[in-house]
């Protein structure tokens, strides 16, 4: 079995005692932003399979917007990633 050379860790165990691997990741090709994929990329640069940069890079994401991913996930949560949540948690 071949096994292709990644830099960091295959797989990664989250607080909650689950397992995350690279392949649970979103593709690189990824165009729709659901909130459960955003969630999946800010816990594997939060855990440390993937460092912040690759993720900017593999997936065209901006500082500010994972910025806003992160902000939005500690101040309110899973729900705050979800597109028709966005006017409920936006800050005036």
């Amino acid at each position: 079995m071949y096994l292709k050379k990644v830099d960091g860790p295959r797989a990664v165990t989250l607080p909650d005692g689950t397992v995350m691997t690279r392949a649970d990741l979103p593709p690189a090709d990824t165009k729709r932003w659901v909130a459960s994929r955003k969630l999946a990329v800010v816990r594997g640069v939060l855990s440390g399979l993937i460092s912040r940069e690759a993720a900017l890079e593999r997936y065209a994401l901006s500082n500010e917007e994972f910025d806003e991913w992160l902000r939005a996930i500690s101040t309110h949560g899973f729900d705050a990633l979800k597109a028709t949540a966005i006017q409920k948690y936006r800050q005036p």
